[in-house]
């Protein structure tokens, strides 16, 4: 059973080209592509592991209990050392691991069908990722060679050819003006005491039990973003689950009456500005809220879509999030700061 400090392990992720909705393969691993541009070229960082013999991106299998995303910026960490920003979502590679029905090898990652040669299906989900501190440096186990590199020649020297997908996607990105993004991320509060069982203020209802560890989970989620400019409604249970990751990093958060659902009722307008600039600042942004007040940031996220069908991908129906999920919409930096992505994650519940 899974813990209920966890999200729940495959997101859903959307942008013009990558559409995913869940899996059903045995294995599940991600990974990242760390890009960087110099003297106009676009590069990206590819690993060398002796055990294999290859070159590859850093990625890795799931732990017990992690999100795809956390293992994505844990395997860049581990492996080279580096603390990334998670950005555009990149194309899911698939294999098939183990042997094939006449009992020959194929690979440790071999491209394949999965079930219907006897090997496991496994699927790396894979992101553009911002270097935001730290030199590529390799752990010396499994990896023992870094290089940046320009995408032509990367593309020479992937072992795997079903990692040139999320190459290829990663430098389409970059010609389209798609690829420096900022995150701007929507958190509802996690799970409150029930209002049947409060007969105190609203404002001080607090997170119940089980809140108090789904906002353990947000933290440890929401340093894959790593957001720096932080707005929340200053309603206790708001404010408290958003305190780990405020805790943890050393952030400091505004708390905005126009974010309550009180001041939301009766004042969308100055909610819609409030979201509105917070979109413009072009930088790495959390808001955390109440599920009323979700419509009215959402109905203003519409208007910065790159396409109205990507805008589709917004939930639609109340309740919109769960108690502690998270929508990361990734703002095109090149492009005015339209929206090029979007990426919902669910809490798992006791």
């Amino acid at each position: 059973m899974s813990s209920p400090e966890t999200m729940t392990k495959v997101p859903r992720r959307r942008t013009v080209t990558v559409s995913d909705d869940g899996t059903d393969a045995e294995i599940l691993a991600a990974g990242a592509l760390c890009w960087r541009v110099r003297r106009g070229e676009l590069e990206v960082l590819l690993i060398h592991r002796q055990r294999y013999d290859d070159w590859s991106f850093p990625k890795g299998k799931l732990d017990e209990g992690e999100t795809l995303p956390e293992c994505a910026v844990r395997e860049v960490r581990e492996e080279i050392g580096l603390k990334v920003r998670l950005g555009m979502p990149l194309p899911v590679t698939r294999y098939s691991v183990g042997k094939a029905r006449n009992g020959a090898g194929n690979g440790p990652e071999s491209p394949g069908a999965g079930k219907g040669n006897g090997g496991k299906a496994k699927e790396v989900w894979y992101w553009a990722a911002h270097v935001a501190e730290g030199t590529p440096v390799p752990d010396g186990d499994e990896v023992d060679e870094t290089a940046w590199m320009s995408v032509e020649r990367a593309r020479e020297m992937l072992t795997n050819r079903g990692d040139v997908l999320p190459l290829d996607e990663l430098e389409n990105l970059h010609e389209q003006q798609r690829l420096h993004t900022a995150p701007f991320i929507v958190l509802r509060h996690a799970k409150a005491k029930p209002r049947s069982s409060w007969s105190r203020a609203e404002s001080e209802r607090p997170l119940a039990a089980t809140g108090k560890r789904q906002a353990r989970s947000v933290e440890r989620l929401l340093v894959c973003w790593r957001p720096r400019h932080l707005e929340s409604s200053p309603w206790k249970r708001c404010e408290e689950t958003i305190a780990p990751y405020v805790k943890a990093h050393r952030n400091r958060a505004t708390y905005r009456k126009s974010l309550t659902e009180k001041r939301a009722e009766a004042h969308p307008e100055r909610t819609r500005t409030r979201t509105r600039r917070c979109l413009e600042l072009l930088l790495p942004t959390l808001i955390c809220t109440h599920r009323p007040v979700l419509p009215l940031i959402l109905e203003t996220m519409t208007g910065w879509f790159q396409s109205a069908e990507l805008g589709l991908a917004l939930p639609q129906e109340d309740p919109y999030l769960r108690p502690g999920a998270v929508l990361v919409a990734q703002q095109a930096m090149d492009r005015g700061g339209e929206i090029v992505a979007l990426e919902v994650y669910e809490p798992f519940e006791d």
